[in-house]
């Protein structure tokens, strides 16, 4: 290596922190551009899917949000297997059919008594089912099951039929039905196997508002338990011995037919504000919002900006701030909402996905800030950017109350769970309203620039 006289190294030996720098030179700059603002427009949404396990059953009239009533029908999945040994026919002592209401799941008044009645379907219903179904060709009022008063109030109710977390309502059914329904399983066990063969033998259940109003509950299961005994000797002091049992043998689950017939008339004075423009949101099967997102000039911005540049979008987000309405039964905005473009609404249930982030988004109501939030609509706008032809169709979206269905699972020892979201339904939980200040979101992108000089 050669030496110079002074005894040092060559500079380009010596000094390294500037390689380069007389050939490229960079600039990396970070973009956030908060200067966006989105459209909407109340729409009707008085028509919903059936997708839900959850019932509603009651009547409420509130000034401030209008009239809403609700019942339901349903199949039954049937147990897929029965233990008849030492059970005849003749043991079934009874049927009930129980309704099980979490707790808190109720708008109106807990103690106002109202009147429910059951009534069974005489054909199968129909697929897919709506939530404006007419149930009336579908059962005879003289074939009446049940009926009964009921409360919401947890204290009149005995102990023996409370739960954790929920309250647990009993009406008695016909004794025969359940030996019938017993009856057809000792004759074809074949006949339980399927939600479809058990539906051919016995379709389900109509159950309606009696008398009453004040009060909407929120039905998680709808059980038909069998009562029955089992006659035995006492191996110790060798006496005869009754036991008595309960199977819930029949309920609603996911895989058959069950669907809420909804009734809502908007208030005069919440349809005058729908009228004006602003943009309320109500349900179940209310009012959605059409929102139109500036998507096109946020590309011919990020174009322009990113001319001759190498570009990285890092984030672009939504947040929507949220007006209470006032009213005198706890009536409030909805907890979750799914943005999705208007042309794949109808898809979008149809075929049960979930948010994809790209064509759809799950905003949750945040009570502190008052806002929907929407944090991850960054492959939206990649998607917009990839295209070669932008429609007005790409910017347009419907605002929808959800609910989504979370799955947990445990680990093998049950130490730890982990939830997921495995579907989205359409919003069948309890009247709800809001309205939303679209004019006034937060649309924040945010974006790297790199130039290089030479």
């Amino acid at each position: 290596m050669p030496v110079f006289e002074d005894g040092m190294l060559p500079q380009a030996c010596g000094d390294t922190s500037n390689i380069g720098t007389s050939l490229v030179q960079d600039e990396i700059s970070i973009v956030m551009d908060s200067a966006w603002v989105a459209e909407g427009e109340p729409i009707a949404n008085s028509r919903l899917a059936s997708k839900t396990t959850t019932q509603l059953l009651g009547i409420i009239e509130a000034g401030e949000y209008g009239k809403f009533s609700s019942d339901y029908v349903t199949q039954f999945m049937p147990a897929g297997r029965i233990d008849t040994i030492g059970v005849p026919v003749s043991y079934i002592d009874s049927c009930k059919l129980v309704i099980c209401i979490p707790d808190g799941g109720l708008v109106g008044d807990s103690l106002v008594p109202m009147g429910m009645e059951v009534y069974a379907l005489n054909k199968q219903l129909p697929t897919p089912i709506y939530s404006d179904f007419d149930p009336s060709d579908y059962y005879d009022p003289s074939d009446k099951l049940s009926s009964c008063v009921y409360t919401k109030n947890n204290k009149n109710i005995p102990d023996s039929q409370k739960g954790d977390n929920y309250v647990f309502l009993f009406a008695d059914m016909p004794r025969q039905l359940g030996r019938d329904l017993y009856s057809a399983y000792l004759e074809n066990p074949e006949s339980y196997l399927a939600p479809k063969s058990f539906a051919e033998l016995f379709p389900g259940i109509y159950v309606k508002n009696s008398f009453g109003s004040g009060r909407v509950v929120k039905i998680a299961q709808t059980l038909l338990s069998l009562y029955y005994h089992v006659d035995s000797v006492s191996p110790t002091t060798g006496n005869d011995t009754i036991y008595r049992y309960v199977g819930n043998y029949y309920a609603t689950t996911p895989e058959i037919v069950t669907n809420n017939n909804i009734s809502y008339e908007m208030s005069p004075k919440l349809e005058a504000q729908v009228a004006s423009g602003r943009n309320i949101l109500s349900g179940p099967a209310g009012t959605d919002i059409a929102l139109t997102f500036p998507g096109r000039k946020m590309v011919e911005s990020f174009r322009a900006a990113s001319a001759g540049k190498l570009s990285v979008i890092n984030t672009l987000s939504m947040s929507i701030p949220v007006s209470d309405i006032e009213n005198d039964y706890g009536i409030k905005a909805p907890d979750n909402v799914l943005l999705v473009l208007e042309s794949d609404k109808e898809k979008f249930f149809a075929d049960n996905k979930l948010n994809d982030n790209i064509t759809s988004f799950l905003g949750t109501y945040n009570s502190s800030t008052k806002t929907y939030s929407f944090g991850d609509m960054r492959g939206y706008l990649l998607h917009l950017l990839e295209k070669d032809e932008l429609t007005d169709a790409d910017f347009k979206f419907c605002l929808t109350p959800v609910t989504p269905v979370i799955a947990t699972e445990s680990n093998y020892y049950y130490t730890s769970s982990q939830t997921y979201t495995i579907g989205i339904s359409p919003y069948v939980e309890q009247p709800a309203m809001a309205e939303l200040n679209i004019n006034k979101s937060k649309i924040i992108l945010t974006y790297s620039l790199q130039s290089i000089k030479k």
